[in-house]
């Protein structure tokens, strides 16, 4: 298993290490990611379930800032 908590700018590279590792069948079975921009956790999770074998198997959202248009998004994926 792995958590990956990104900045900002979300974790493009990371994300395509780990979809190449799953092509040959290794890294973590599953993979929890948050992130405080939901538009580079896309950006990212398209890398995964495109690139790599990982399937999304979660997604949510938690409001830790209210009354803001900020939100923490959480995704799950395991590996296929």
């Amino acid at each position: 298993r792995a958590l990956i908590d990104p900045p900002r700018e979300g974790a493009q590279a990371l994300a395509q290490a780990l979809a190449e590792q799953s092509l040959e069948g290794h890294g973590p079975q599953r993979l929890v990611m948050v992130s405080c921009n939901p538009s580079t956790l896309a950006r990212d999770a398209a890398i995964l379930v495109h690139k790599g074998r990982w399937q999304l198997s979660k997604a949510g959202v938690a409001n830790m800032f209210p009354q803001t248009a900020h939100v923490e998004s959480i995704a799950v994926f395991d590996r296929l």
